[in-house]
């Protein structure tokens, strides 16, 4: 298999062909999460800038540009909300910014058929210095539930100490874990301790995601000290982490993803001006590939055609839905001497085996020239061929079909009518549009089976 790349590009194919499906046991220590989840969190682009009306506009717009429908879910407010306790020691939103409390929020998010999440942090004080919940463990979680919050961001900052070792980050975590299942409603715990202490190890039995590295920060590959690993395992994370860092840093931890309990590689920096559109493509790829939450953190009412079109590909999104709940392996990665401004590039090969044994393949090339790449039969399938069989594995001689996983990406003019309010509805196998797809209703392989035109490549 060969293709030609140019400079930050990736080339997603999915190999397929006919074969029986393999349906895992998912779980949950909850029962929620089962695939990665998807939504907006207003960090990346707002910071504390928070408010009632930034969070309806904003579930408005996902309504409204077909997200919410292509699976979308979660309308995430993340830090600076709280004005502090009150003389019951429970949360209180700040007046200003929500005036009319959390839980009128929540219910109009609803009404829109979306989800509604929540932030705070295992320390004294959340990272922007608002009360955090550390020691108000169940208190907090009584009143995100009668908010009707649906899912909580746990942050890490101000932490007491109360880290270092696998153990003291468990026991700290466990607590908020323990608390929302007390309340009886059902809550996403997405986990935001940064990748401190190895939660790849055991926060799995705790909560349905875990950050596996630094805070994110939009560049394609620029090193920065503030982000001083790159690899894995890491003892002091930071921050402004590049999308190929915290990509490499997945590589040895991919066997920790399952159905339930996925590695974050944190928030989506698509749409936020700091890279091109084919690096924001491999962004988008690439988290869908490591079954990694994909949650929009950017102004989606202010979304160009060309981001809404990455962030609304039917066949990716399809890809990091898929029930498998596995994440693609680097099969191979090496340095090129054609690197950019910052000293980066690097070629790479990552593949990733779906729930119904389709195979998808992902060749990188992050260096400052086009290039023809290839990939093997043995390299796609690596493992099979080394698995110490008598016999050559079957996948080598099996014809396969391939389909370019981004041919039918909506084009800038369909998806500036979506933005003007001109939008195709969104459905399975029934959708009558070319490139809409909702990969929630109906997974990849029973799209391709039924033939629908956003996935004929």
């Amino acid at each position: 298999m060969a293709s030609s790349l140019s400079a930050a590009f990736i080339a997603l194919l999915a190999v397929v062909h006919a074969a029986d499906p393999v349906i895992p046991g998912a779980s949950s220590y909850n029962g929620l999460n089962l695939v990665p989840q998807m939504g907006w969190d207003n960090w990346n682009a707002f910071h504390c800038d928070v408010s009632e009306q930034l969070l309806l506009e904003t579930a408005q717009a996902m309504v409204d540009y077909g997200l919410r429908d292509l699976g979308y879910q979660y309308v995430i407010l993340d830090d600076c909300w709280s004005a502090g306790r009150n003389e019951s020691g429970y949360l209180v939103p700040i007046k200003d910014k929500f005036p009319n409390g959390m839980r009128y929020v929540a219910d109009k998010i609803h009404e829109l058929g979306l989800k509604f999440g929540m932030y705070s942090s295992a320390g004294i004080f959340t990272c922007g210095r608002y009360p955090g919940s550390l020691g108000y463990e169940q208190k907090d979680a009584d009143v995100f539930a009668e908010w009707a919050v649906d899912y909580l961001k746990y942050d890490n900052c101000y932490n007491q100490g109360e880290s270092g070792t696998p153990k003291l980050s468990f026991d700290r975590y466990n607590v908020m874990s323990k608390a929302l299942n007390n309340t009886g409603r059902p809550i996403v715990y997405a986990m935001c301790n940064w990748g401190n202490d190895d939660p790849y190890d055991w926060a799995y039995t705790i909560a349905n995601s875990y950050r596996m590295s630094g805070d994110i920060y939009d560049s394609f590959q620029r090193p920065d000290d503030r982000c001083p690993c790159t690899e894995t395992p890491c003892n002091w994370p930071g921050f402004h982490c590049s999308v190929m860092n915290i990509l490499n840093k997945m590589a040895p931890i991919v066997s920790r993803s399952q159905s339930g309990a996925f590695n974050d590689m944190d928030m989506l920096e698509v749409g936020n001006g700091g890279q091109s559109d084919s690096e924001y493509v491999v962004h988008f790829s690439m988290w869908a590939m490591m079954s990694s939450p994909l949650l929009i953190g950017t102004n989606i009412p202010t979304l160009s055609p060309a981001n809404l079109a990455i962030l609304s590909n039917p066949a990716v999104i399809a890809l990091n839905q898929d029930p498998s709940a596995s994440a693609g392996k680097r099969v191979w990665r090496y340095a090129v001497p054609d690197v950019d401004a910052d000293g980066m590039g690097e070629i790479a090969l990552w593949t990733r085996v779906l729930d119904n044994s389709d195979t998808v393949v992902a060749l990188i090339n992050t260096g400052n020239a086009s290039r023809a790449m290839n990939a093997t039969m043995r390299d796609i399938f690596l493992d099979q061929a080394t698995a110490g069989a008598y016999r050559a594995p079957p996948e080598l001689s099996t014809t396969w079909d391939v389909y370019d996983l981004w041919a039918n990406r909506m084009s800038d003019d369909e998806a500036a009518a979506v933005i003007a309010g001109n939008a195709t509805a969104v459905g399975g196998a029934e959708s009558e549009s070319l490139t809409r797809y909702n990969a929630t209703a109906l997974s990849y392989a029973d799209g391709l089976a039924a033939n629908h035109t956003a996935l004929d490549a």
